[in-house]
Parts: structure tokens; C-alpha cells; sequence
């Protein structure tokens, strides 16, 4: 399924280690509720996005997954926090990545990835944020 063409962040981000493997961070100050970035790639059924399996699916609705796997999609370096200095809005199909409050240059960006994912995939693991 064909996607709408991402919305450009005005921020110089990076991709870098972090504390759970790759992270995406800020090169300059971010304010708060501030457009970071979109979550991008192709549209899949949530069955498709079932039998496909791995990272970087974002679930939209009760229909639709947004596959973000392909490296061109920087939002997927987001790593999960339980005190997260972002947050996603569902916009119809489109993710958008916004700021929760200031951000300092050279920070890595974070947000919640649900209680759901949370509970079945990283609680099991032991969450890695430094929060929880």
C-alpha cells in the first residue's frame, strides 16, 4: 500500500548509540509540543503486519500497520521510555512525533511505545530506559 510523502522535520536529528542500541537524537534545542518528526513507511493490514513480524511496526488502528523498517525512516530510532520527552499522534494514517516539553540539543528522543508493547514485549526483557 503507497504512503503519503513524509512530512520534513525542521531539526537536524541523528542517529547515534544509546542505552538501548541505536537512538535518535537532537542536534539543536527542541520546544515544547513542537513537529519532530513523522513515523513513515507503507501501509500494511494489521493480518499482513502479523505474519511479517519484527520491529518497527506502529499500529494505527484496529486495520492498519505503518511498516517503518526501511532505514529512510529515521522516527524508528525513537527508542521507548517511560518518561519520554515525545509523544505519537495518530493522524488519521499518518504518525507524527511531537515534543512533550523542551528539549536540549545533543538529547536522545523518546516516547512511550504503549502499555500493550510495553507489558508483552519490553517488561519481560527488563526496560532499558533508565526510568522504570
Amino acid at each position: 500500500m503507497p504512503y503519503a510523502s513524509p512530512r520534513p522535520s525542521k531539526y537536524r536529528l541523528r542517529v547515534k548509540r544509546s542505552t538501548a542500541g541505536f537512538g535518535l537524537f537532537t542536534e539543536q534545542p527542541i520546544k515544547k509540543d513542537e513537529f519532530v518528526i513523522e513515523y513513515i513507511g507503507p501501509l500494511l493490514k494489521n493480518e499482513e503486519a502479523d505474519m511479517k513480524g519484527g520491529k518497527y511496526l506502529f499500529a494505527i488502528d484496529e486495520n492498519l500497520t505503518i511498516d517503518g523498517s526501511n532505514r529512510k525512516n529515521l522516527a524508528r530510532y525513537l527508542n521507548h521510555s517511560c518518561r519520554p520527552n515525545c509523544e505519537a499522534e495518530i493522524d488519521g494514517k499518518r504518525v507524527f512525533i511531537y515534543a512533550r516539553r523542551a528539549i536540549k540539543a545533543d538529547e536522545e528522543l523518546t516516547y512511550h511505545y504503549g502499555r500493550e508493547y510495553f507489558n508483552d514485549m519490553i517488561k519481560p526483557y527488563g526496560c532499558r530506559c533508565g526510568h522504570h
